[in-house]
């Protein structure tokens, strides 16, 4: 490429009509305009902004270098196959704006990969900062506070972009996996960006089998929005799992984490975080929605048979700040809580029927149920209070024979997969006989859109692995 650049320019400089005609001088104008640079290591460089439609091709590798940004009423198409490299210096970043889209359409053969520029066996945690959506969704803050985490540019969420699309499309990510993100790029807290960040992102959007491994903050985060989501995997992060912010209201199925005993992160690492913000009271200026996601068939695993001294993995679901998620038939293991309901709000939601927990099991906890910031909550605007609540009411409405909740204190009842703690090469289908399997311990899903019926527990049945052929457990060791 280099080589038809210093040609065309010869050719320019030349200016003679016999060798440079005028159509060709324009060709070649166009030429060196669009010409691809690229690292010592051949592969393309992505900066800055990309103001035009773009394709990046299986046959190309490619390189984010600082933040790139996909502008406004563009699109970034990006070809089955096609591995695009973080760069650790300048913590290279993708952001979709909001009005821009990402087609990223692998297959199960030929996922496309976001990953670490470091070579095989150095790559870690943090090494870039990650793929963020950002869209015109609704989120329940004021409009001018809806700025993306770490600094990003821009403004987030319908009310920002001339009013909130509830079925904004930004793009696709199908056969996706992300690795050894969330980099910290600024010196102040929360600064951190996540492995796939969505900001209002709207249920118009396609987010589908994703995998985030080895990120340095939460694998996945959605700040408002009503994206749905399906197969989706957290591998061996450092904070959460799944955290839900600011009103997010979508629909989430299959999905499966898998913990690392020796990486958890300063700021406690739960599977689910859900919350609306601090302090997630209501005030007559907090907006609307409420978080209120449903998640269905879900599994976290974690090993917590020889967690390291001063570990700080919390709570397989920390429930805190008004949210109103509901979650049914999934299993949560190994976290020191399996589920903290926080809050007398949050409580309260559970009592008035807006936060469901069903098929629910809590298996190998230190304890099952906890509770936090018990007492009497009030605000202006209705519902103007929230009484104090207690750990046996808690308990006597988790336990309730509707909910067909367990909470299991060991392993071996559940017959799990010899290999489900595999960090490697885990296998996550329950063996034959498992409760897990059994169809009445499971609810009836509720009718919303994206959720398809499955009468067993967790993020797997007995037969069907949905990861085989696309996802990686040891990206460390594998060669781009």
């Amino acid at each position: 490429m280099k080589s038809i650049r210093f040609l065309s320019l010869a050719c320019l400089l030349s200016l003679t009509l016999a060798a440079c005609t005028k159509e060709k001088i324009v060709e070649v104008i166009k030429e060196v305009a669009t010409a691809e640079r690229t690292d010592a290591q051949g592969r393309v460089i992505l900066e800055g902004n990309i103001s035009s439609n773009r394709t990046l091709v299986a046959t190309k590798k490619y390189i984010l270098k600082d933040k790139v940004y996909v502008k406004n009423g563009f699109t970034l198409t990006i070809e089955p196959g096609t591995v695009i490299f973080g760069e650790k210096a300048s913590a290279g970043t993708l952001i979709i704006e909001p009005g821009a889209k990402i087609m990223a359409e692998g297959t199960s053969s030929r996922p496309i990969v976001f990953t670490s520029a470091q070579v095989k066996g150095s790559r870690a945690h943090g090494d870039w900062g990650g793929v963020v959506l950002m869209g015109k969704g609704a989120a329940n803050r004021p409009s001018a506070t809806l700025r993306p985490e770490g600094g990003l540019a821009g403004l987030y969420g319908g009310s920002n972009h001339g009013g909130v699309v509830d079925a904004d499309n930004s793009g696709t990510l199908k056969y996706v996996r992300i690795e050894f993100a969330g980099v910290q790029l600024t010196t102040t807290s929360d600064s951190e960006i996540n492995g796939l960040t969505m900001y209002a992102v709207g249920k118009g959007t396609t987010i589908e089998y994703v995998q985030v491994s080895h990120c340095g903050d939460d694998s996945f985060e959605w700040f408002g929005g009503n994206v749905n989501a399906k197969y989706l995997i957290a591998h061996r992060g450092t904070d959460d799992d799944f955290d839900t912010d600011f009103g997010y209201s979508g629909n989430v199925q299959f999905a499966v984490s898998l913990r690392d005993p020796n990486r958890s992160d300063a700021s406690t690492s739960n599977g689910f975080e859900s919350d609306n913000y601090n302090p997630g009271t209501i005030t007559a200026t907090d907006g609307n929605p409420k978080t209120m996601p449903n998640f269905a068939n879900v599994s976290v695993f974690l090993d917590n048979a020889n967690l390291p001294v001063g570990n700080l993995y919390g709570s397989s679901m920390h429930l805190r700040r008004n949210t109103s998620l509901s979650c049914y038939n999934s299993v949560f293991v190994g976290n020191k809580n399996g589920l903290l309901v926080d809050g007398a709000y949050t409580y309260q939601n559970g009592v008035n029927n807006t936060l469901k927990l069903q098929g629910i099991h809590l298996v190998n906890n230190t304890k099952s149920i906890e509770v936090a910031n018990t007492t009497a909550q009030s605000t202006t605007t209705p519902p103007s209070s929230a009484p104090a609540f207690t750990l046996a009411e808690v308990e006597t409405w988790f336990d309730n024979a509707t909910n067909k909740n367990g909470r299991a204190t060991t392993l071996a009842n559940m017959l799990l997969n010899a290999n489900t703690f595999n960090l490697t090469a885990p296998n996550f289908r329950p063996q034959a006989g498992s409760p897990l399997l059994v169809s009445t311990n499971a609810v009836t899903l509720p009718t919303v859109t994206g959720f398809t019926q499955a009468n067993y527990i967790g993020a797997f049945d007995g037969t069907t692995d949905w990861t085989s052929g696309w996802a990686n457990f040891d990206p460390q060791n594998t060669d781009y």
